[in-house]
């Protein structure tokens, strides 16, 4: 596992830390992708971007970029199972990792910890493939 890129940004420090016990609104993004680096190897990468903003005036407090990844070897897996490897094993194993570098992030720029709830990768690749079965179905009427 290595972090491709991260960022963390605190634009209006030390102002904002007065702000720092007021409700924070949080917006929260993460992508997940794969590519094939070899014949038997796969980048899982997940990116997360985390904004937290003071409700009240919406002023910035700080701003976390991660893009975390991990290489995994595939060693005579079927072709039907790969997917589910990318889209659920891989990730699940990334993600607590992931979840710690934005946290320390958090705590090194002088705040709380920033801790992200638990993902459920299984829930959100059966959704995908809901959906598009949905759109598939769209299609065909």
């Amino acid at each position: 596992m290595y972090v491709k890129d991260v960022s963390f940004e605190n634009p209006n420090a030390p102002e904002v830390f007065a702000d720092a016990n007021k409700q924070p609104k949080v917006r929260l993004n993460m992508d997940l992708t794969h590519r094939k680096v070899n014949d038997e190897h796969w980048e899982v990468c997940i990116k997360i971007n985390a904004e937290t903003r003071v409700q009240e005036t919406d002023k910035l407090i700080f701003e976390i970029e991660v893009e975390h990844a991990g290489v995994f070897f595939f060693h005579k897996i079927p072709e039907e199972h790969v997917p589910l490897l990318l889209n659920v094993d891989c990730p699940t194993i990334v993600f607590p990792y992931t979840r710690q570098i934005i946290s320390q992030l958090s705590v090194d720029g002088g705040f709380m910890p920033f801790t992200l709830e638990p993902v459920n990768f299984g829930a959100l690749y059966q959704s995908k493939l809901d959906a598009a079965k949905a759109k598939e179905g769209n299609r065909v009427q």
